[in-house]
């Protein structure tokens, strides 16, 4: 007698271990695109940080620092875009980790309904890996974009990186 009959398509040990195991692969990618959105949107704060402090000094110039406002406008545009990166990043993981969850969910609704349910499974898999790749790529742009911005110069004038 077995404890939920029709529940498995093979209702043996073997049965139940095969589909936990394979259940298991889209939870451990959304493990790992849970960790990536945690970098991206740490990442996105700090840059929201120094968006916010070229802010404060571009208000706190004076006419006479046209070259410094110059300077402090290329650096918020360089800011911003690295914001449009980071924001693609976060936007493609964020569909990877649902389309994750969506291949968990195929799998165990192919084998409660003992349903052809494979197509729908490398759909949202290969979905997920697809988003996790392009969200890695525009996370890797975001890294040019800032190492190609320290290797050129320092944008800030050295009045303004001094500490007080």
């Amino acid at each position: 007698m077995t404890l939920l009959p029709g529940l498995l398509p093979d209702e043996s040990i073997d049965g139940a271990t095969h589909l936990i195991q394979t259940a298991l692969t889209p939870v451990f990618m959304l493990s790992g695109i849970g960790t990536l959105l945690g970098l991206f949107n740490t990442r996105l704060a700090r840059v929201s940080d120094h968006i916010e402090t070229i802010r404060d000094k571009l208000d706190a110039a004076t006419d006479d620092d046209r070259s410094d406002h110059a300077m402090l406008m290329r650096r918020l545009r360089h800011l911003h875009y690295r914001t449009l990166l980071l924001d693609a990043s976060i936007l493609f993981a964020g569909v990877g980790g649902a389309s994750a969850c969506g291949a968990a969910f195929a799998l165990f609704v192919g084998s409660v309904r003992d349903s052809s349910s494979a197509w729908w499974l490398v759909l949202m898999f290969g979905n997920a890996l697809m988003c996790t790749v392009v969200a890695l790529a525009m996370f890797l742009g975001d890294s040019i974009v800032a190492w190609h911005g320290l290797r050129v110069s320092t944008f800030l004038p050295h009045r303004y990186t001094q500490v007080d």
